[in-house]
C-alpha cells in the first residue's frame, strides 16, 4: 500500500489521495509512525516483510520464500529438498528466441487457479521427474521441489516487468531448460489460445524464483501468548501461519485480486476473536500490492479505498458492537511504488489504535504524517510486541 508521491495525484501518494474516512478517523485517536520491515541487505520481499510484521526477525527465521508456500500447500519437505517458486507468467508472444523475449506480466492477467491447474498439468506431464516435482498453488503462484538441490540465485518476475529476460534466466542448466521448454508447451496450448481471444494475457511460461530450504518458525502462541488466526488468499501468508502454528481461515471468494471478498475477511476476523476463542487475527489484503505491480494508479487507489470501507470499517464497527476491548494495527508489509512496479525497502507507515486508550491527535494515516510524527521503529519485527503490549 505504501508508495511515493505521484504527479498524476497532485504529488500525493495513493494513500494520501484515496478517500479513507475510517483510517483518518482512527488516526486521530492512534499512535502512528514509520517502521522499517526489511533488514539491511535483505531483499524487499513479501516473505521477509510479513515475517517482520508478524514479529519474526527475518535474519533469524528466513530460509526462502518458496519453503513457506510449501507449508501452505501441504508439501512435507525433506531437509535435503529445495523449494522454488514456480510462477506461470506471460512473456512476449513473438518470433524471437526464448532468451530474447520480454517479461509482460508476472501474474498472467491474474490467472484463475482453475486455468493454472490445466496449464501446470501440461507442464508436469512433460517436465516432471523424480528430481523435480510440481505442486499446484493459487492463481499464478505454484511450487517446484528440487530433490537434493541447492539454493541458487533467481530473479523474481515482478522485478523485471517490461525487460528482456536474457540477463535474468537461471544459471542452473536444468532450471533454464525447463523454463524454455515450458514456453513450447504452453504458448499454443488450447487454453491459452482461448485466453488470447478473450483479451487475456497468455500464461505461456513458468518462471522459477525464491529458492530456499525447509523453514522452522517458533509458534506464534508460544512467542506471544496469543492464539492467532491468519486470513489470506496467498499461499505465502498461509505458509507462515502453518509454520507459526496459527489457524488458517479460508474465506469463500477471497482470491487475492482487486475484487476479493473483503467483507468476508473482516467478518471472519471478528468472529475468530469474539466467538471462537482467538486473541489475534491477521488479515492480509493483496490487492494494493498487485495494483502496484500492474502500475495502475487508479486501481491502487481503489484497492486502498476498498480496504478502508470493506475491511477496517467493518472490523472497527463490529468490534465496537461486541463491547470488548480491542486494538487494531494497520500497516503495509513493504512499499510497492507505482513508479517502479516492484517492492522497495523504504520504511512504511503504521497505525496502532487502542479503544481503551484513545489519543487526541491532528494527523492522518499516510506516509507524510507518519514521518512527521517522529516515531520510527528501526527493527520491524519489534512492532508486533508494541502492538500486543508485550
Amino acid at each position: 500500500m505504501a508508495d511515493e508521491p505521484i504527479e498524476q495525484l497532485g504529488n500525493k501518494t495513493p494513500l494520501e489521495y484515496a478517500k479513507t474516512p475510517m483510517m483518518d478517523m482512527l488516526a486521530k485517536k492512534s499512535q502512528i509512525g514509520l517502521v522499517h520491515t526489511i533488514p539491511e541487505g535483505m531483499n524487499p520481499g513479501s516473505d521477509t516483510a510479513n515475517l517482520a510484521v508478524m514479529g519474526y526477525n527475518p535474519r533469524k527465521y528466513y530460509t526462502g520464500r518458496s519453503p513457506l508456500e510449501a507449508l501452505s500447500i501441504g508439501v512435507d519437505m525433506k531437509d535435503t529438498d529445495i523449494a522454488i517458486r514456480c510462477n506461470i507468467v506471460t512473456v512476449s508472444d513473438d518470433d524471437l528466441p526464448y532468451e530474447q523475449k520480454t517479461m509482460i506480466d508476472h501474474s498472467s492477467s491474474e490467472i484463475s487457479t482453475e486455468d493454472a491447474k490445466i496449464l501446470l498439468d501440461a507442464v508436469r506431464d512433460e517436465l516432471e521427474t523424480d528430481i523435480y516435482k510440481y505442486y499446484l498453488g493459487t492463481s499464478y503462484r505454484h511450487l517446484t521441489i528440487w530433490d537434493k538441490g541447492e539454493v541458487v540465485e533467481l530473479t523474481p518476475p515482478h522485478d523485471i516487468l517490461g525487460r528482456v529476460i536474457h540477463d535474468y534466466l537461471p544459471n542452473e542448466k536444468a532450471l533454464y531448460e525447463m523454463q524454455k521448454k515450458s514456453y513450447d508447451i504452453l504458448n499454443n496450448h488450447p487454453l491459452n489460445v482461448e485466453r488470447a481471444k478473450k483479451g487475456l494475457n497468455k500464461a505461456n511460461s513458468i518462471w522459477f524464483w525464491g529458492a530456499g530450504t525447509r523453514p522452522a518458525l517458533d509458534s506464534f502462541e508460544g512467542k506471544t501468548g496469543k492464539k492467532g488466526v491468519m486470513i489470506s488468499a496467498v499461499d505465502l501468508l498461509k505458509g507462515i501461519a502453518v509454520g507459526a502454528k496459527m489457524t488458517n481461515i479460508q474465506v469463500e471468494g477471497a482470491n487475492a485480486t482487486l475484487h476479493t471478498n473483503y467483507e468476508g475477511k473482516a467478518m471472519a476476523a471478528v468472529k475468530a476473536v469474539t466467538e471462537d476463542g482467538y486473541d489475534f487475527a491477521y488479515i492480509h489484503v493483496e490487492a494494493p500490492d498487485e495494483m502496484g505491480h500492474q502500475g495502475s494508479v487508479e486501481r491502487k487507489v481503489q484497492a486502498i479505498e476498498y480496504l478502508d470501507e470493506k475491511v477496517i470499517k467493518v472490523v472497527y464497527e463490529e468490534m465496537v458492537k461486541s463491547g470488548e476491548e480491542f486494538r487494531i494495527l494497520v500497516t503495509p508489509d513493504h512499499p510497492t511504488p507505482i513508479a517502479i512496479r516492484t517492492h522497495s525497502s523504504d520504511p512504511i507507515p503504521y497505525m496502532i489504535y487502542d479503544n481503551s486508550n484513545e489519543l487526541e491527535k491532528d494527523w492522518y494515516y499516510n506516509e507524510k504524517d507518519a514521518k512527521a510524527s517522529g516515531k520510527f521503529i528501526e527493527e520491524g519485527y519489534t512492532l508486533m510486541n508494541e502492538f500486543l503490549q508485550l
